[in-house]
Formats: structure tokens, C-alpha cells, sequence
């Protein structure tokens, strides 16, 4: 059964799914129906944070151009970047082995941003039905959910989940925080 999450909301991955040791991190989205001349092309990107909440390296930013985390187990893999969104189900989706992220890597911060947003004229507020959800890579079963419910009408990037160590075992926060400047603007925070 599905756990659906709300804004700010934090759960133990142990008491949400008891043995889960990977996950997939789909992330999925629809475009209203909006002229903006072009088309979107949302990207998922994923920050490997250190215990001061900032990227243990370079290499430890996880985006379409790096897909994998560095350490030898390739312990964090992005499936790669779909450049429109068409279709239903995950639009993006990363691969979490939680038993091998190097014991270096705190957080791993889950976001959304829209490629070239400023010179496309586009922001979140032209997005719905944006989540993110947990699915358990061994059984199949979705096991948390996290559907974005605000207007973001003048944000190009989404911090969307937080997965992060805490007493020994990995645990959730749904995010859901917007920021300006798209992926900039996040680079600048975690570096």
C-alpha cells in the first residue's frame, strides 16, 4: 500500500517498507496546455550532500550529462533524460541501492528543473500533476508518493524529496520548495 505524503512531511524508509535496501525514484509531470513557442524539457538532478548539506565533490552531482554517483558500486544511477515529458507514468526516474551510498554522502536531494526556463519564458505554474515516488526495486511495489499541489508561478526548480541518514537508517522528506534561477540557483546552494 502506498503512503502518500504531504509538504514537509518525514518518514523512516524502514517502517515504510521493512527490508527495502534500492529503490527507483520516478518523477513525473504534465505541461498545461500553454503557448510558450517551445517545448519544455523538465530535468531531474540529484545533489549528494555531505554532512554540511553541500555536494561531497563535483562528481557527486547527478544529472543528464552524470549519471552515475562515483563511488565503485555506482551506487546512485540517473536512467537518463527524457527531453519532453510525453507519455504517462515516470518522465524521469534514478536507481537508489541504499545498502552502497558511501557513508561520505548525508543527503541525496531529489530536484526538478526546466531547461533554459528564463529563455523559454517558462516556470513551474505552467506544470501539474509533478511527483515524486518510491518504488521498491526487489517486490515492485510503489511504496511513497509525494504529488506537488502548489502554484509555482514564477520558480524554474523544485527541490522535491529529501532521502537522508538519520539514527543509522535512511529516511524521507517531501520538500515541495521552489526556488528562482533554476539550476544555478541549486548548484549555488549545495556547492
Amino acid at each position: 500500500m502506498t503512503i502518500s505524503l504531504q509538504k514537509g512531511q518525514k518518514i523512516s524508509l524502514e517502517k515504510a517498507a521493512p527490508g527495502i535496501s534500492a529503490a527507483l525514484v520516478g518523477l513525473g509531470w504534465d505541461v498545461n496546455p500553454t503557448d510558450t513557442g517551445t517545448d519544455f524539457d523538465l530535468d531531474v538532478s540529484l545533489f549528494l550532500l555531505g554532512a554540511n548539506d553541500k555536494l561531497v565533490s563535483q562528481k557527486h552531482f547527478i544529472f543528464y550529462n552524470n549519471l552515475t554517483s562515483p563511488d565503485p558500486d555506482k551506487s546512485i544511477q540517473l536512467m537518463g533524460d527524457n527531453k519532453t515529458g510525453e507519455g504517462s507514468g515516470d518522465d524521469e526516474a534514478a536507481i537508489v541501492d541504499f545498502r552502497k551510498v558511501p557513508a561520505d554522502v548525508n543527503k541525496i536531494t531529489v530536484t526538478v528543473t526546466i531547461h533554459e526556463a528564463d529563455k523559454r519564458g517558462q516556470n513551474f505554474g505552467q506544470v501539474n500533476n509533478a511527483y515524486v515516488r518510491l518504488v521498491n526495486v526487489e517486490t515492485k511495489d510503489e511504496v511513497l508518493r509525494y504529488e506537488l499541489d502548489e502554484d509555482f508561478s514564477i520558480e524554474t526548480a523544485i527541490v522535491m524529496a529529501e532521502f537522508y541518514r538519520k539514527d543509522n537508517e535512511w529516511r524521507v522528506n517531501a520538500v515541495g520548495s521552489g526556488y528562482q534561477g533554476g539550476l544555478e540557483a541549486l548548484l549555488s546552494r549545495y556547492n
